[in-house]
């Protein structure tokens, strides 16, 4: 466990590392990134009920997933920064909420967009959408947080619990289509289901959430990155 940790713990291999795999990284988000759109906003047939509309899933279900998934990686970047006192961790958690707000304030736009039709407004309060709203906040205090305690001795490990606390609302997230009557439909993909989207839909789906994955690694990394390269030139 500890020689697959090494690299990504350690700043010299770290950047190094980065330095190798961040030109196929940005590769690979370009071909995701076009085949997702061409794929949804033009291939894709429209939907039987929400004609063409319903194509702004294509954004909204990516940034929403997204909005989740920074979340959780943070919550883990806590954690292994604070059960191994390591750095990254924390560094992970600082340069990460940022994107997590962005993705978490693009999922409730596109929601109500896409509510505005479907729904006849442009926000309920739904479960979906007010967990939605609270992970935002939770996002928005993650930062004020940061940069009151940015000078701080325990700044680090106080944002650190700070994450860990708020990872209750994730499940909440996920579950509240299931667990509540809502107006937001059930989820669109469920790892343990077959899709019920035709392929020609679903693949472009996959591939643009594939790519915001790869976009929030890719600008994760420069930033890391960054901030070891000069710290490394502070240090000789």
């Amino acid at each position: 466990m500890w020689f697959l940790l090494h690299p990504l713990i350690s700043p010299k291999k770290f950047v190094h590392l980065t330095n190798q795999l961040l030109p196929w990284a940005i590769l690979f988000f370009l071909i995701l990134l076009i085949y997702g759109m061409v794929g949804g906003l033009w291939l894709a047939p429209p939907d039987e009920v929400q004609g063409e509309g319903f194509r702004i899933i294509y954004v909204h279900v990516p940034c929403a997933f997204l909005s989740l998934f920074v979340y959780v990686m943070m919550a883990l970047a806590a954690g292994v920064g604070l059960v191994f006192q390591l750095k990254m961790g924390f560094l992970v958690v600082r340069h990460s909420v940022s994107m997590g707000a962005l993705f978490a304030f693009l999922a409730l736009l596109t929601g109500s967009v896409w509510g505005k039709p479907m729904w006849g407004a442009w926000w309920m309060w739904d479960g979906r959408l007010t967990s939605e709203l609270i992970l935002l906040f939770l996002y928005i205090g993650i930062m004020l947080f940061q940069s009151a305690t940015l000078h701080k001795r325990n700044g680090d490990r106080a944002t650190a619990i700070l994450v860990l606390i708020g990872l209750v609302d994730i499940p909440i997230i996920h579950y509240s289509v299931t667990w509540w009557n809502t107006l937001h439909q059930g989820s669109t993909l469920n790892v343990f289901k077959a899709s019920s989207m035709d392929a020609s839909m679903l693949y472009p789906l996959l591939a643009m959430i594939a790519a915001l994955m790869l976009y929030y690694a890719i600008l994760l990394s420069i930033r890391l990155r960054r901030v070891l390269l000069v710290t490394q030139d502070a240090t000789i």
